[in-house]
Formats: structure tokens, C-alpha cells, sequence
């Protein structure tokens, strides 16, 4: 096996969790990329005006920030994990139950806004467990973690693709039922409210859209991701109507049996520190003063330069995935919008298909590593992208090269800063953030420099982005070298105070 025995052990010993954590995040991704291709159809669905549902995703994304934020709350037990987590991914099955019986626009809106509450709470909570089980070993985890997004967001829009509308879906009269309408759906990716008007089409009329179908298609597939959470909830005893007493995926006692013999002390002392000790708080414990006392300024500079580097990293996500189409058909590359059609699955296939490689690498590579060479592998791209930007082959190439560079960023980034920290900071909460506001920050300013400048700053906006995110990775790496070190009877940082504190919890 390309792991460890030590890995491997401790991954059996938590096999049903972790496959839990992975399958929440499929939750993830099958919600987060359906709404651009499903777009025209819900505004048929609504009979609403083009520019009144792309304000549809501002509602999803706005509250996938906040609750990313708000996630952290939940973590102060396992129990409230679990059951935040089995909220959030049933919230997400009745979400595309719901959705075809929503007619009106500002219903949509709110029903997008619990689904983007459900996918920040998950995006928080699931990072944060696996690096409680796995802390130094968790890289590998988180890669395959991301992995089940990327997977997610591949599979949806292959579900919906069959019952989109290739014609106006409401006829009206003088209707030209020969309008494209895929070319106009490429366009809302992601939403530019100010350049829709000229996109005209009827509000009134005959509705003959079939789009239901694949909402409540996606509804099943996701359904057994919130059983196998209440499963994981009943195995611990952890269903409040069922049980009142709860414990532990993994006691310290049998996480030290996996650890080597000069770590058991270090991890008997630590099962017994309070809770207050303890790291991965929610934004808002962060932020409180009393957990700024004593911390070194590196210990500052270490969470903010990290969320800054996926802010620019996960922003180019975001917004090459959106406004790729759009600058591929427009001049001097003049793309067929069929053909363009392409991009953006080529995108996140090559995205997916990283993350799967990523796995394995993980294990033989440093976080730190593979940050470096994602960062300066987007920087190089973009600019051969400039270079050759009248090439339509290499805008393929490029495209591919830049979803293989960016698909590993954000579990690697995770897994270095929480290692230069020990496991110890707010890195999971504060990363989670500055990632979601770069994803919807960066789309929003992107499409606006694009509708002024042109097509071509698309890509000098990338470039930029792309120099700041090495140029902020650089500041992380000297900020490291900064920090103060653990003392030098203590080869390993120890596990989670957490699980000491739900140890305590228990006991009699």
C-alpha cells in the first residue's frame, strides 16, 4: 500500500466517520453547480426576468459565506457536529425536493439561501473533524475530502443536462421557439445582472419546462447522505431522543496506541486540558479578545496570509469558471458557443481529476510543497495564457493545466497551516472564510472590469490574482519560519484538545 501501516491502522479505526465526512461533501458539490445550467429553466419556472433570478446566486453564495462562519459554532462537542452535519445535508435533499414548487423568484431566493447555509456549515464542519481524527496525517484525508466536491459538482449538471429546455421554456406569442437558449445560459456563469438586458425573453406565458424532474432526481441521489450521517449519530449514541450519553469517534487512549511509544505522555497530558484549549473555533470565538492574549504577532500573520492565498486562489476558481465562456466566443478567439460549451467542464473535470491524483501524492509530499508548486503552476499558466492568447488550442491546454494547478490548493493550504500552528489556532475557520469571500468577491469584481474593459482582462485579471497568491504564500513561508517551534521534547503536535475535552465529558 502506498501508506503507512500507522496511517492505514488509524484510518480503520475511523473508516465509518471519515467515509461519513466524505459523502457530506458530495452533498456539497452536487448543490453548488447545479443552479448556472438549471438557471433559464427556474427563471421559466418563476416567470421572472433574467436579471431578477441571477440574483439568485448572490442569495446562495452570501450564505454559504455565512455560514462557513457560522459552522464553527457547532463544533464545541462531537454530538453538535453530527447533528449540524445531519441537518445540513437533509436540508439539502428537502432543498431540491422543494425547489420545482417554488414559483415565485423571491421563494427561489430564500430556499437557495438555506441551501447555502447547509453547504457553509458542512464546508466548515467537515474540514475541521478530519483534521481533529487525522492532524499530521490529515493531507491525504482532505484531499480526498475535495475530491467528493469536485465529483459532486461534475455529476449535477450531468443530471439536469437531459431535461433543460433547448427552446424558449415559456411560449408567448410571437415566441421564437428557435432561440439559443444554451448559448444564453453559458452567460449567466456567474451572474452580470447589468449586461442582461439585451437578453431578452418573455415572462408570460405557457411554462413547459421539465427541469423538476432533475431536482428531484438529485433529491434521492442525496438522500442517503443524510441517513448515513443519522448512522454514524446512532452508532456513537448520540441521537438526543434515543440516548442522553455520547463519546468520542476516537479517545485519546486509543489514538495513542496508534502514535509512536515517545508520544504517550505528551498525549495523556493533553486529554487532560480544558476545552477552553482548544483550537478550530468558529469565527466569531476567534475574533474574541481573550484569545489574543499572549499570541505572537507571527501567530496573526500565519492565519491571515494563509486565508489571503485562498482568497486569491479560490477566487480564480470562482471566476475562470465563470467568464471562461464568455471570453472564449467573444473576439479575437471567436470560439463556436458549442464548442465554448466546454471549457467550464473541462474546468472542473481536470479540477476532479487532480484531486484524485492529489491523494497519493499528498502522502509522499509536504503541504507546503505541493502549495508551491500550485501557486507558481497557476502564475505560469496565466501567463502563457497572455502570451498566447490567440490561440484556441492553448486556451484548452490552458485550461486544463490551470484546473490540475488549483484542484489541490485548498486541502494543502489547510493541512500546512494548521500544522505550523499545532493544531492549536483558528486556521480552519479563518481559511473557510477567506476562501468563500474570495469565490464571491472575485466573480463580482471579474464580471464588472470584464463588461468595462473588455474580454482581455480576463486574463490579466488572473495573472494578477495569481502574483498576489504567490506573493502572499511567500509572506506565509517567511511568517513560518517566524514561528515559534514546539519544544524539542515534543516530535509531534498533539491531538486535539477536543477529544480530551469530550473524554472528560463522559466520565464519571
Amino acid at each position: 500500500m502506498w501508506w503507512d501501516e500507522r496511517v492505514s491502522a488509524r484510518f480503520r479505526r475511523n473508516l465509518q466517520p471519515t467515509l461519513t465526512y466524505w459523502s457530506v461533501f458530495f452533498s456539497f458539490g452536487l448543490c453548488i453547480a447545479f443552479l448556472g445550467p438549471t438557471l433559464l429553466d427556474l427563471r421559466c419556472q418563476t416567470q421572472s426576468s433574467l436579471s431578477q433570478i441571477t440574483w439568485v446566486f448572490f442569495s446562495q453564495q452570501f450564505c454559504l459565506l455565512l455560514g462557513s462562519c457560522l459552522g464553527g459554532v457547532f463544533k464545541r462537542t462531537l454530538a453538535q457536529s453530527l447533528l449540524a452535519l445531519f441537518a445540513s445535508s437533509l436540508a439539502i435533499s428537502l432543498v431540491f425536493a422543494i425547489i420545482p414548487l417554488c414559483h415565485h423568484v423571491l421563494l427561489l431566493a430564500v430556499v437557495m439561501a438555506v441551501a447555502g447555509l447547509a453547504m457553509g456549515c458542512i464546508d466548515t464542519i467537515s474540514n475541521m473533524q478530519l483534521v481533529k481524527i487525522y492532524q499530521k496525517d490529515s493531507a491525504i484525508f482532505l484531499q480526498a475530502l475535495h475530491f467528493f466536491v469536485g465529483f459532486g459538482a461534475l455529476l449535477s449538471p450531468l443530471i439536469a443536462d437531459p431535461f433543460l429546455s433547448d427552446t424558449n421554456c415559456i411560449l408567448a406569442n410571437g415566441t421564437n421557439a428557435s432561440s439559443n437558449l444554451p448559448h444564453i445560459r453559458k452567460e449567466l456563469l456567474p451572474p452580470r445582472p447589468g449586461n442582461l438586458s439585451r437578453l431578452e425573453l418573455p415572462t408570460e406565458g405557457l411554462v413547459v419546462t421539465r427541469v423538476s424532474y432533475a431536482f428531484w432526481i438529485m433529491a434521492l441521489i442525496n438522500l442517503p447522505v443524510p441517513i448515513a450521517v443519522f448512522f454514524l449519530l446512532y452508532k456513537e449514541r448520540m441521537v438526543p431522543c434515543l440516548s442522553g450519553s455520547s463519546h468520542p469517534l476516537l479517545s485519546a487512549d486509543e489514538l495513542a496506541l496508534e502514535t509512536r511509544p515517545g508520544d504517550k505522555d505528551e498525549l495523556s497530558t493533553a486529554a487532560q486540558r480544558p476545552h477552553t484549549a482548544a483550537g478550530h473555533e468558529d469565527l466569531f470565538s476567534c475574533c474574541q479578545s481573550k484569545n489574543f492574549q499572549g499570541a505572537s504577532f507571527t501567530y496573526f500573520a500565519v492565519h491571515i496570509t494563509g486565508a489571503l492565498v485562498l482568497f486569491m486562489t479560490d477566487g480564480i476558481v470562482g471566476e475562470y469558471s465563470g467568464f471562461v465562456y464568455s471570453y472564449a466566443v467573444e473576439e479575437p478567439l471567436a470560439v463556436v458557443h458549442k464548442v465554448a460549451g466546454y471549457l467550464p467542464s473541462l474546468f472542473w473535470g481536470f479540477i476532479t481529476l487532480g484531486r484524485l491524483i492529489s491523494i497519493p501524492v499528498s502522502y509522499r509530499m509536504k503541504p507546503a510543497t505541493m502549495v508551491f508548486i500550485n501557486v507558481v503552476g497557476v502564475l505560469i499558466t496565466f501567463l502563457l495564457l497572455l502570451i498566447f492568447s490567440s490561440s484556441v488550442v492553448f486556451l484548452f491546454v490552458g485550461t486544463a493545466s490551470l484546473g490540475l494547478f488549483l484542484s489541490s490548493t485548498f486541502p494543502s493550504m489547510l493541512a500546512y497551516t494548521e500544522d505550523i500552528l499545532q493544531y492549536k489556532g483558528c486556521a480552519t475557520t479563518v481559511l473557510v472564510t477567506g476562501a468563500g469571500i474570495g469565490e464571491m468577491v472575485l466573480q463580482l469584481l471579474v464580471g464588472s472590469i470584464i463588461h468595462d474593459r473588455g474580454s482581455y482582462s480576463f486574463l490579466v485579471c488572473g495573472m494578477i490574482f495569481g502574483c498576489l497568491a504567490f506573493t502572499f504564500y511567500a509572506l506565509l513561508v517567511f511568517f513560518h519560519r517566524m514561528y515559534p517551534k514546539p519544544s524539542p521534547g515534543k516530535r509531534a503536535p498533539a491531538p486535539s484538545p477536543a477529544l480530551g475535552w469530550e473524554r472528560e465529558q463522559h466520565e464519571p
